[in-house]
């Protein structure tokens, strides 16, 4: 057997060995792949390579840990391996922010070090730096301003830094001058380009120079239903022009706002999001190439330098096989953190856990959430995790046993409108209870579908997603016979993010309770 065909058949069995233990896998294992890429909500992706390595970051919002990094070394299979930080230093994030926190960040590396630019709706410009994306960040609030958004540094071979970004809502291009160290804004920046009629809702701004050309890449006309926009000038400060490079096509929506990268080989790629709902903002590789120092994204059948979304292709081509991966979901707890696949509903304290207290679980106390008799949408101590592909089921098992009276542990699948099946302690005795609930600003009580007793301390509670995006709960005493529960819930999308699975224990109170659960595992299959 050649080399070429036994490292063909590797991939094979990885890939094969990879789909029993992952619920979405996109490395077919013969050299190609399906999009997407990541069927998770790893929105506004921006990508670049550093040698051999690729290295992508995604928006976060109100989660925490904030903002993703994930690693790849060949485009198409991705694991995460850190966060930029662990929590914004502004107090509101200490309670969730719907909607707000962490938009569209853009990664670049410049003299040695790893760049993470982002924006809040309110509070303005951040800045993130390091030698080394999987260790410590450190993070800077560069400018305390509203209604920016999308920004993108750019390093020009003089050594001269600038910033591209957007307002809220999308709109124009703003330039600004930056130090050159990339840490301070020097200006109030200047419009560079501005055309409704053409591009609508121009937002998520990505900056690039090559054979003199300076470019823009920006999707437009709305999250769902645009395309990919590239602009491009012999100057930084314009004039631009502007061409359409990338629209819907095979059933993909909206293919837009991403990062275009070069391999080791001289090709290139495009890393894109499609909004699907309450799945989120799921990951898509286009395969690229340049055309009159034009930028086409996709497959270009007729010639117009306009390409549509692949939904299968060859893998990009980088010099090596490498290893099928996806990013983790599945959590055993028997480590000192918790897995990069974890984010709280609000920035995470040290109260509301420990992973030391139980060898080998994690121990969830009953944290106040005395907001409409423990409405989730406002707790901020929810430890959930992305949906991972359109079909899955989720798995934890929990001793119930320190429960006090009042308070309530179990499985979540939250939105705006969540549901959820819990245990609950109640006139002295535990409680299986299916819940749905709502985020409504007015106002709503978790509202009590149903309940069984619970005999046992130790129980085991389930959720199956169907591919109608609808979901199902199920409960057992033993983690071998489960009993299912009629009610089939819709799933709702968050503010701005998919739906997330995960984890909650809390005490409907103005005061944190005393009791706590451990949880021995959360599986995903």
């Amino acid at each position: 057997m050649n080399k070429g065909k036994f490292l063909l058949l590797i991939g094979m069995l990885l890939t094969a060995c990879c789909l029993k233990a992952q619920v979405w896998v996109a490395d077919n294992g013969d050299g190609t792949y399906r999009n997407p890429i990541i069927h998770a909500d790893y929105s506004d992706p921006d990508v670049i390579r550093v040698g051999d390595d690729y290295y992508m970051v995604a928006s976060s919002f109100t989660c925490a840990p904030g903002i993703p990094v994930l690693h790849s070394k060949d485009l198409v299979n991705w694991k995460i391996i850190n966060h930029v930080y662990p929590r914004l230093p502004l107090d509101r994030y200490d309670y969730p922010a719907h909607g707000q926190g962490s938009w569209a960040p853009a990664i670049r590396y410049h003299d040695g070090k790893y760049y993470v630019y982002f924006c809040t709706p309110q509070e303005g410009l951040f800045a993130a730096y390091t030698t080394d994306p999987a260790k410590e960040w450190t993070l800077k609030h560069v400018l305390h301003v509203s209604q920016w958004e999308d920004p993108c540094p750019l390093w020009d071979e003089d050594g001269k830094a600038y910033l591209v970004r957007s307002k809220l809502c999308g709109g124009p291009v703003y330039l600004h001058r930056m130090s050159e160290d990339g840490l301070s804004i020097l200006d109030n920046g200047k419009i560079i380009y501005w055309d409704e009629k053409e591009n609508p809702v121009l937002e998520g701004l990505k900056t690039m120079k090559r054979n003199g050309w300076y470019y823009i890449l920006a999707p437009a006309g709305g999250v769902s239903t645009g395309w990919q926009t590239v602009l491009r000038s012999r100057n930084i400060e314009g004039p631009y022009e502007s061409k359409k490079v990338l629209q819907e096509g095979n059933g993909v929506n909206g293919p837009h706002q991403g990062g275009f990268v070069d391999t080791q080989t001289g090709e290139w790629w495009f890393i894109h999001f499609q909004d699907k709902g309450v799945y989120g903002r799921i990951v898509h590789l286009q395969p690229g190439e340049w055309k009159n120092d034009w930028p086409v994204m996709g497959i270009d059948e007729n010639g117009d330098g306009c390409g549509e979304p692949v939904l299968s292709y060859k893998k990009p081509n980088v010099g090596k096989i490498y290893p099928v991966e996806s990013p983790q979901t599945s959590d055993e707890f028997n480590d000192s953190k918790l897995g990069l696949q974890w984010q709280w509903q609000a920035a995470g304290q040290s109260k509301w856990y420990s992973l030391t207290a139980s060898k080998g679980a994690l121990r969830l106390y009953a944290v106040s959430s005395p907001t409409e008799d423990g409405n989730l949408y406002y707790s901020g101590n929810l430890l959930l995790q992305k949906l991972p592909a359109p079909e899955f089921t989720s798995t934890v098992k929990m001793n119930v046993s320190h429960l006090q009276e009042g308070e309530r542990a179990g499985l979540v699948m939250m939105g705006n409108n969540y549901s959820y099946l819990s245990v609950q302690q109640k006139g002295g005795k535990k409680q299986i209870v299916l819940s749905e609930g709502k985020g409504e600003n007015c106002g709503y009580i978790p509202h009590e579908i149903k309940n069984a007793d619970c005999p046992s301390n130790d129980v085991w509670l389930q959720v199956k997603v169907y591919p109608d995006a609808t979901c199902q709960y199920s409960y057992s005493m033993d983690g071998t016979h489960f009993t299912t529960l009629d009610d089939r819930f819709e799933i709702s999308k968050g503010q701005w993010i998919g739906a997330k699975v995960g984890l909650f224990c809390i005490n409907p109170d103005v005061t944190d309770g005393k009791g706590f659960v451990d949880v021995d595992y959360f599986k995903v299959f």
